[in-house]
């Protein structure tokens, strides 16, 4: 059987900690920042932790 490829644009979304958790960015920061404040745009540059229900699925697309 050949061997599982990663899904490449998941690999540049998703982070896996040492303790092998999984990391992503938060949405809302790219554009239109003029209106956003300043700590919004300061806690939406934090990584967090991927949603329970989610990380099943991204860790069969990153091959862990």
């Amino acid at each position: 059987m050949p061997k599982q490829k990663t899904d490449r644009g998941a690999a540049k979304r998703f982070k896996v900690t040492g303790s092998g958790k999984l990391r992503r960015r938060q949405a809302m920061r790219s554009h239109l920042a003029e209106k956003k404040e300043s700590s919004r745009m300061r806690r939406l540059a934090r990584p967090v932790d991927l949603a329970p229900g989610d990380a099943a699925s991204v860790k069969r697309m990153l091959g862990i």
